[in-house]
């Protein structure tokens, strides 16, 4: 049981990693298509464009700002948390280096697509480790903790960076709207199937945004799926969380 929890933990650690570096290399595809790039990134240009720092150096203090937002909503890190807003920066100021701004506007798009789609399997991989959500992640579920709704705490989060980094001279465009219709439903298909025993989740909660991962997993009972206390999976025959008598159905 040992070497299975220790394996368990090396395959979190490397999925967390690993979609964290591919967090960074797909933002940079983005920043090089120059067709316009997620909000967060755009609100990091205009600040990199205006104090003169590094793109990823920029990225690495807004993620500590937000972070610090953390504390009066009274969330709590976890490692992928703390990883996530150490090492995106850096990574994104690496693969700059040595991506080259294509001029070709055919090899633009490729490079929106393949960011977009990149940027949806990392979330998934650093998500779907269990470790917890990024500090941007973290910021939409404590005002929803608060009663905001999440729909309403994202977009207006979200439309206030891009609001702010296009302002200070980020680039926003056709791939800015691109993101934001298609990254949705991409991390919607990708978060469950790249999720760690319990963290899987449904694409459906996965693209309501309400929390990222809870650390619980469907059970293959419907009614108990629903019910409080569902970290445990349901056996046909087993007595149903949701109901005071009865046992739960065949799947």
């Amino acid at each position: 049981m040992r070497a299975a929890a220790t394996g368990r933990g090396l395959e979190r650690g490397s999925r967390l990693l690993g979609g964290l570096a591919l967090y960074g290399v797909s933002t940079a595809l983005l920043v090089r298509a120059e067709l316009g790039a997620d909000p967060w990134t755009v609100f990091a240009q205009g600040v990199a464009r205006s104090t003169r720092m590094s793109l990823g150096a920029v990225v690495l203090l807004v993620s500590a700002a937000v972070f610090a937002l953390w504390l009066p909503l009274k969330q709590r890190p976890g490692v992928g948390t703390l990883a996530n807003a150490v090492l995106v920066g850096p990574v994104l100021d690496q693969a700059l280096k040595v991506i080259p701004p294509p001029q070709a506007l055919p090899w633009r798009i490729c490079l929106l697509g393949l960011g977009t789609v990149g940027i949806a399997v990392a979330t998934g991989l650093y998500v779907g480790a269990g470790l917890g959500p990024g500090p941007r992640d973290g910021l939409m579920t404590g005002l929803a903790r608060l009663g905001v709704p999440v729909l309403l705490a994202r977009t207006a989060i979200e439309c206030s960076v891009l609001a702010g980094g296009w302002l200070l001279g980020g680039t926003a465009g056709v791939g800015t709207a691109v993101y934001a219709l298609a990254i949705g439903p991409l991390v919607a298909c990708f978060l469950p199937r790249l999720a760690v025993g319990p963290a899987r989740r449904t694409g459906a909660d996965a693209a309501s945004g309400s929390g990222l991962m809870s650390g619980a997993r469907r059970t293959g009972c419907r009614s108990c799926a629903g019910a409080p206390g569902r970290g445990r999976r349901s056996i046909p025959g087993r007595r149903c969380r949701s109901r005071s008598a009865g046992r739960c159905p065949p799947r």
